[in-house]
C-alpha cells in the first residue's frame, strides 16, 4: 500500500501552482492527500528526504520489447516491469513481436490480465499485419476496443506501400495511430552497422542513411494522402530529422521519436566490435547525433525511447557479423541522458520527453500532481553519482555495454497503482 511522505522535493508539473517549487507530498492509499511547504505525518508513514531531488508525473516508455509470451528466457513480464521501475518508468508500451504476436484481442487481453496489478502499467501495441509478416491486415478495430494504444509491426518495418496505405486508412475511422520504424530493407541487405568511413574500414556492409529517409518520405506521402495519424519511431539520421521537420511544418499529423543510444553513441564506438552496441537503428555519425539533439530541442522529435531489446548471451557473445541487434535500456535512459546531455536539456525538458510527450502522442491522460489525484509519479535526483553494475540490472537479459560506467543522475523511487518502490 502506497503510504508515503516525500519531503523537500521540487515538483515538475507544468500548469500547476506548485511547478518548480519545493514541497512535501503526502500519499495515502495510492492517492495524493496533501501538497504543502511542510507536512507533519505520523511516524508510521514511510518518509524519504527529497532534498535536491525532483518529482514528476510517472514516466512512460514506448516501444519496449518484452519476452512474454514465447521468449521468457529473454524477459518475463515481471522482470521487464522491475527494469522499468529501476529506470523510473511507471508505464511501458510494448511491441507486438512476441510468440504469438500481439495480433488479436486475445493477446491484448493476455497482457492486460497478466499485469493488471503491477506498479508498472503494461500497455500493448497491436500488430498491423498477422504475425508481423507484412501481408494481411489484422483486426485493428477489435484490438483498439480491447485496449491496444497504437499499431505497428515493431522491429519489422512495413515494406509494402500498399499495406501501409491500407493501415493508415483503416485506423482513421477510430482516430488510431500507426507507428513505423523507417528502414528500406531492399537497400540495406546484410548490413551490420551504419554505412560510412567506419563500416568501410571494418570491411562490413552498412545501413545507408537513405534507407531510412526513403521509407520516411514514402510514409509522409502516404500520410498526406490519407490524412491519418502516424508516429515515426527510431529516427536516427540528420536527413530523417529534416524530413520530419518539413512534414510537421506542412501541418501533417505526424510525430517522431529517437532511441537514447543514438543520442549518446556513434558508429566510431563500434571499432572495438562491441556487439552490445550493435543495435537498430544503427549508431550513426556525429552529424546525425547532433541533428537528433537539435530535433529534440526544437520539438521536431517528440520524445526519447529506451529501445529495450533483451537478448540472451548466446546471440551476443559471438563474432560481430553473427550477433543479433539489440540492447537492454530501460534502466539507463535517464542516467545516460542526464550524464551526457544534462547541460543541453533542462529538467523540465527531460520530463517533457519522458513523461508528457509520449502520452500526448498516444492521447492518454497525463497523471496530475495535485490533491486527491491518483499518485503516479517518478522521483529522481540529477546530481547523485553511482556505478552501473550487474547488481543494478533487473532485466533478465544483460546485453548492455554500460556495465562499470559512472552515471550522474539516479532514480530514487516510483509510485503507481497504490504501490511504492523506493531505491
Amino acid at each position: 500500500m502506497s503510504n508515503l511522505l516525500i519531503q523537500k522535493v521540487t515538483l515538475i508539473s507544468p500548469g500547476s501552482t506548485h511547478d518548480g517549487k519545493v514541497r512535501d507530498i503526502l500519499i495515502k492509499k495510492g492517492k495524493i492527500v496533501e501538497i504543502k511547504s511542510r507536512i507533519k505525518a505520523p511516524t508510521t508513514i514511510k518518509t524519504i528526504d527529497g532534498t535536491g531531488a525532483y518529482v514528476s508525473a510517472g514516466w512512460l516508455d514506448v516501444g519496449v520489447q518484452t519476452g512474454d509470451p514465447g521468449f521468457e528466457h529473454r524477459e518475463t513480464l515481471q522482470t521487464v516491469s522491475k527494469a522499468a521501475e529501476a529506470g523510473g518508468f511507471t508505464g511501458i508500451v510494448c511491441q507486438p513481436n512476441t510468440l504469438p504476436v500481439i495480433h488479436s484481442k486475445s493477446e491484448v487481453l493476455y497482457l492486460q490480465n497478466r499485469t493488471n496489478k503491477n506498479l508498472v502499467d503494461v500497455l500493448p501495441i497491436g500488430a498491423i499485419s498477422y504475425e508481423c509478416k507484412g501481408i494481411d491486415l489484422t483486426e485493428m478495430y477489435d484490438m483498439h476496443n480491447s485496449g491496444a494504444l497504437a499499431f505497428s509491426d515493431g522491429k519489422y518495418p512495413i515494406q509494402n506501400a500498399g499495406l501501409m496505405l491500407r493501415s493508415l486508412q483503416y485506423v482513421k475511422a477510430f482516430d488510431g495511430l500507426i507507428i513505423n520504424h523507417p528502414q528500406e530493407d531492399s537497400i540495406s541487405k546484410n548490413a551490420q552497422l551504419h554505412e560510412g568511413v567506419v563500416s568501410t574500414m571494418l570491411g562490413m556492409p552498412g545501413f545507408p542513411g537513405i534507407a531510412e529517409e526513403l521509407m520516411l518520405q514514402r510514409d509522409i506521402d502516404l500520410l498526406a494522402y490519407t490524412d491519418s495519424r502516424l508516429h515515426v519511431t527510431n529516427i536516427s539520421t540528420a536527413g530523417g530529422v529534416a524530413l520530419l521537420r518539413e512534414a510537421k511544418a506542412k501541418g501533417l499529423n505526424i510525430t517522431g521519436s529517437t532511441p537514447i543510444m543514438n543520442l549518446i553513441f556513434e558508429d566510431k564506438d563500434l571499432e572495438t566490435f562491441d556487439t552490445n552496441l550493435k543495435v537498430l537503428p544503427p549508431l550513426r555519425e556525429k552529424s546525425d547525433r547532433k541533428a537528433l539533439i537539435k530535433g529534440l530541442k526544437d520539438g521536431t522529435l517528440d520524445y526519447i525511447n529506451s529501445n529495450h531489446i533483451p537478448l540472451e548471451e548466446e546471440v551476443k557473445l559471438v563474432e560481430f557479423p553473427y550477433a543479433k541487434f539489440g540492447a537492454i535500456g530501460l534502466e539507463t535512459v535517464y542516467p545516460l541522458l542526464n550524464t551526457f546531455l544534462g547541460k543541453k536539456f533542462s529538467v523540465s525538458q527531460i520530463v517533457d520527453m519522458l513523461a508528457i510527450n509520449p502520452r500526448k502522442v498516444l492521447k492518454i491522460p497525463l497523471p496530475e500532481l495535485k490533491k486527491d489525484a491518483p499518485a503516479n509519479l517518478t522521483i529522481f535526483h540529477p546530481t547523485q553519482e553511482w556505478i552501473y553494475s550487474k547488481s543494478n540490472i533487473k532485466s533478465k537479459s544483460r546485453n548492455t555495454s554500460l556495465l562499470g560506467k559512472t552515471f550522474k543522475g539516479k532514480i530514487l523511487g516510483v509510485v503507481n497503482n497504490n504501490k511504492v518502490k523506493i531505491f
